[in-house]
């Protein structure tokens, strides 16, 4: 979840890591820091708390450097302070280092070091790495070999990157979490993801688990399991700079938001043989999961019920985190479709690492090309989505919904019928998102904006963008928001609602319809305040908010505008939509 940024080259590398933070800052925003080295034995160092998007090159007054580390945390251990900040330095200045992950065993590891007469300084588990680094240093001829054996010691998924002081060598390994190498021209850069690398390269090598790269005159890449030399070209990244920028935008969370009609296109964009081959993979099973987490877990569980109407078909839902409870009656032709943003959600890659134990077939819905997901899958569709800046996720949501009626349509022989029921939704969708619909939205937030409760139900398909719905509102507004099925109200959530309540309802055009808008009429009774969702207005809504009527595609249509209420009342309240408090983008720790 924390951001790492590395930079070996001509350019000032401190110029370089500055901005690579400023891009990753949405994988964490506690503190930061840059180590970078100067042409001389010592390292210069900057550790600062809160958030390094308005510092300057000059705010930095570091001496030229051409190389360089820099972090951006997003806390497990430790509160957010200075010294908690990375880089971590070796206690005799001759080594920095940055992580991001968690080191499980670090409690065992700290007792053993502390009783080898180790100090500590912090309360991070990173300080451990920088310790078990200078245990290593003892028998070992060289700094790379130290960082090899000792990162081989720790538990748990992590990335690291070290910066040598008398040589201004970078060493960087990883295991779980993500960490990219930028192949510029005499230039090489290292990255959590390829945001901070769009402006140089386009030239990525994804590094693999246990592989460590040595940044000298050229990279060198080891696998530490197997000590042999890594040869493999990088791949080209189809991504483009100016997709990862705001433009005239005020947030990334609002273009993103507006970008939808054109990416749920875009989804669309796969090669069919791919398509059906992995119906043909869904088909074959014996049990087919959907795993996701947060908002990935609520389009998973909306794709559930896709498959039922859709395909007639019984498909099983879990989060990530908890998909390992089901490991006692998994089979080798057992089947999961994992979905993501980022690729690297680290409980949905435990799901998987659960599914391969028992031999059985992966497929995943991701966002990022190269991710740790799509290396460890025998299918991967890409949402062509494009960068996705904002912690809270928009268009990625979109896109896998379409992916997944998408496949549902196709496992029902119907691929043909659910590409045309996509393109519509995408042009109805551009349809919807014009300025007086965002206007519309931005009036009710604010009626809305000094609320501290409030309540969504929705049915069928719809219940679980009731729950997606709740968690946009808590995430960038912070309003305590809940997501119910409807017909669950009664059995106890209603006892909240008073008088002024705000309630929204999801409501599509099927046979949940009558019931939903029974509910509500439960809701209004009792003084709720009735926010209507739906393409036709009724007597029952206080507000309508009018969206298209396409069918079994409603939950992409109900979601948006609940995507773009939860911005206004982030904004209408003085809070950061792009950067909610306690909150990074890839949620890479378990």
């Amino acid at each position: 979840m924390c951001g790492i940024i590395g930079y070996k080259g001509g350019r000032n590398a401190n110029e370089v890591v500055l901005k690579g933070l400023q891009e990753l800052e949405y994988r964490g925003y506690d503190s930061w820091g840059i180590a970078s080295h100067a042409n001389n034995t010592n390292l210069q160092l900057i550790k600062e708390v809160g958030k390094v998007g308005t510092v300057t090159l000059v705010d930095l007054n570091l001496k030229e450097a051409h190389e360089a580390i820099g972090h951006t945390r997003w806390s497990t251990h430790g509160r957010v302070t200075k010294v908690n900040a990375h880089p971590h330095s070796s206690q005799k200045g001759d080594f920095m280092l940055v992580q991001n992950g968690i080191v499980e065993n670090f409690q065992e590891l700290k007792q053993e070091l502390q009783q080898k007469g180790y100090p500590f300084n912090s309360q991070t588990d990173s300080e451990v790495i920088v310790r078990l680094i200078e245990e290593q240093q003892i028998t070992t001829s060289s700094l790379p070999e130290a960082v090899g054996k000792a990162f081989l010691l720790l538990k748990g998924r992590n990335a690291i990157a070290v910066l040598q002081a008398h040589t201004g060598t970078i060493i960087a390994v990883r295991h779980g979490s993500p960490l990219l190498l930028g192949m510029g021209e005499e230039e090489y850069f290292l990255a959590s993801d390829a945001n901070p690398l769009l402006e140089y390269t386009s030239q990525i090598l994804f590094l693999q688990d246990l592989e460590m790269v040595v940044l000298q005159e050229k990279p060198s890449i080891t696998h530490l399991g197997t000590g042999q030399q890594i040869q493999r070209s990088p791949e080209t990244i189809s991504w483009t700079r100016e997709q990862a920028k705001k433009c005239a935008y005020p947030h990334f969370m609002l273009k993103e938001i507006l970008e939808q009609g054109h990416t749920i296109k875009a989804a669309l964009a796969q090669d069919p043989a791919l398509i059906h081959a992995i119906v043909s993979a869904i088909n074959e099973a014996f049990g087919v999961y959907i795993v996701g987490c947060g908002t990935a877990g609520k389009v998973s569980l909306a794709g559930t019920y896709a498959f039922s109407a859709i395909a007639k078909k019984h498909v099983n839902f879990a989060f990530g985190s908890e998909f390992a409870n089901y490991h006692h009656f998994l089979k080798e032709k057992s089947l999961l479709l994992a979905v993501s943003q980022s690729g690297e959600t680290a409980d949905t890659l435990e799901a998987i690492d659960t599914l391969r134990q028992k031999g059985g077939t992966v497929i995943s819905l991701v966002n990022v090309m190269g991710s740790t997901m799509v290396r460890q899958s025998d299918y991967s569709l890409l949402l062509h989505a494009g960068p996705e800046i904002a912690v809270c996720s928009t268009k990625a949501t979109t896109a896998q919904l379409a992916l997944l009626l998408l496949l549902a349509y196709t496992t029902a022989q119907r691929y043909e019928e659910g590409c045309q029921l996509l393109t519509r939704t995408s042009a109805a969708v551009i349809a919807m998102l014009q300025e007086d619909f965002c206007q519309r939205i931005q009036s009710i937030a604010a009626q809305l904006q000094t609320q501290e409760n409030m309540y969504i139900i929705g049915r069928g398909i719809n219940y679980p963008m009731a729950l997606e719905a709740a968690i946009k509102i808590q995430e960038v507004s912070y309003i305590h928001a809940e997501g119910f099925a409807g017909g669950e109200l009664k059995h106890g959530p209603i006892a909240l609602i008073t008088k002024g309540t705000p309630a929204i309802i999801l409501v599509a055009n099927d046979d949940t319809k009558d019931d939903l808008l029974s509910n509500a009429m439960e809701i209004k009774s009792r003084g709720g305040h009735i926010i209507g969702v739906s393409p036709e207005k009724n007597d029952l809504f206080d507000v309508w908010i009018p969206v298209p009527d396409v069918g079994i595609a409603s939950p992409i249509v109900n979601i948006i505008p609940i995507q773009l209420l939860a911005y206004y009342l982030a904004v209408a309240r003085g809070c950061d939509p792009d950067k909610p408090r306690n909150l990074a983008k890839a949620v890479t720790v378990k």
